[in-house]
């Protein structure tokens, strides 16, 4: 039974901006890491071929240096690797890919189409139908050739393209790069892999999205696999399984606070964070000053255990209860301006004051709340 891995969107050379440094050079370096566990699973899984559908670089400027180890990457599978560039890397008359060949970095067992092209396969008994993209944006299908192209009797037919299948995805991604939705069934393909979407998606029985293999941004669509695809012979019907591939999981958490117990359910849900966790947490709601120093801690805390974590507390009030507030021992001219800050807070929270005295109130009660605790200290 013929075996193929397929995958797509590696996004080689990304750099994580909205990162600070010390998470952002990890985070870029697990991509390639990445290739090198679907070089390790194509060797385990015996695959005949890796498909590789677009977008291996981020862009047409990486380093020299970063391609070299992209494609020393590749070593750890000896079989074939079928590349075609995607919209980030397109196939320019000078690109990234004309300089990795200057730069004779391009293995050799790898088969890049730089235009589109049937590749066959004689020994393995397949023919690749490739669709690279030649520029960064095209308004017509590029897989249409795919329909009347012949092959060799009894190979499977494999398409491999990178676009936006029209009419199936999440409401306002049909745009550059079109591809039909029954292209498969039109081209009689056996399966078609797919580059662009960074999750992975079915889209028939034949045709695949496989994602991204690392996950790189804050979107619940399942990236961090790659396919393992498997074919009993032309016209039977593909059987696909999910292979983990990703290092980081990338997860987004809008979390409410109304009452102390969802204080609790957040302190404990940080508590759980781990190395591999990318966080982005924002918290909306009110809270007391006690549940706000809790909360405060256990962030500090998860900081320094997740990969990363970028927190949005702008919509969290806090609301010093009256014991709060006793407590302070602010009495007099402060006590009155804690009080005034906390009722503008409450009665115009829709107005740009609001927010100034939620961001006021919380720095005073911190302020007095540290001191009192330097003093009980001492």
């Amino acid at each position: 039974m013929p075996k193929f891995l397929h995958t797509a969107d590696w996004q080689i050379g990304r750099q994580y901006s909205q990162f600070a440094a010390d998470d952002a050079v990890p985070l870029a370096e697990a991509r390639l890491a990445a290739v090198e566990t679907l070089a390790r699973l194509a060797t385990q899984h015996q695959v005949d071929a890796v498909l590789v559908a677009g977008d291996v670089f981020d862009a047409q400027t990486v380093a020299d240096r970063t391609v070299r180890r992209l494609f020393n990457a590749l070593q750890g599978f000896a079989g074939p690797w079928l590349m075609i560039p995607g919209n980030h890397d397109a196939a320019l008359t000078e690109s990234v890919w004309t300089r990795a060949a200057r730069l004779g970095a391009l293995p050799p067992n790898l088969h890049l189409a730089l235009q589109g092209a049937a590749l066959d396969f004689p020994a393995l008994g397949f023919t690749a139908l490739a669709a690279p993209l030649t520029q960064r944006h095209t308004y017509n299908d590029l897989t249409a050739w795919f329909d009347g192209a012949p092959s060799p009797a009894g190979h499977l037919r494999i398409g491999l393209a990178h676009g936006c299948v029209q009419g199936l995805l999440a409401e306002g991604i049909d745009s550059a790069n079109p591809i039909a939705p029954d292209r498969a069934e039109r081209a009689r393909l056996d399966y078609l892999a797919l580059g662009d979407w960074h999750g992975c998606r079915q889209i028939d029985a034949r045709t695949w999205y496989s994602g991204t293999p690392e996950p790189d941004r804050f979107k619940g669509n399942e990236p961090g696999h790659a396919l393992l695809v498997e074919i009993d012979g032309p016209g039977a019907e593909p059987q696909v399984s999910r292979l983990a591939t990703g290092q980081f999981s990338w997860q987004s958490w809008e979390l409410p606070l109304a009452v102390a117990s969802d204080v609790d359910a957040l302190v404990a849900r940080l508590a759980g964070l781990g190395g591999g966790d990318v966080l982005s947490l924002a918290v909306s709601g009110q809270i007391d000053l006690a549940g706000q120093q809790r909360l405060q801690a256990a962030i500090s805390q998860a900081e320094a255990r997740a990969r990363s974590l970028v927190v949005d507390l702008a919509a969290l009030r806090l609301m010093p209860t009256e014991a709060d507030i006793a407590a302070l021992r602010a009495d007099g001219y402060l006590g009155d301006v804690i009080a005034d800050l906390r009722d503008r807070q409450a009665s115009r929270p829709d107005e740009p004051g609001a927010q100034t005295a939620a961001h006021a109130l919380a720095l005073l009660t911190g302020i007095l709340a540290e001191r009192q605790a330097s003093g009980a200290a001492a």
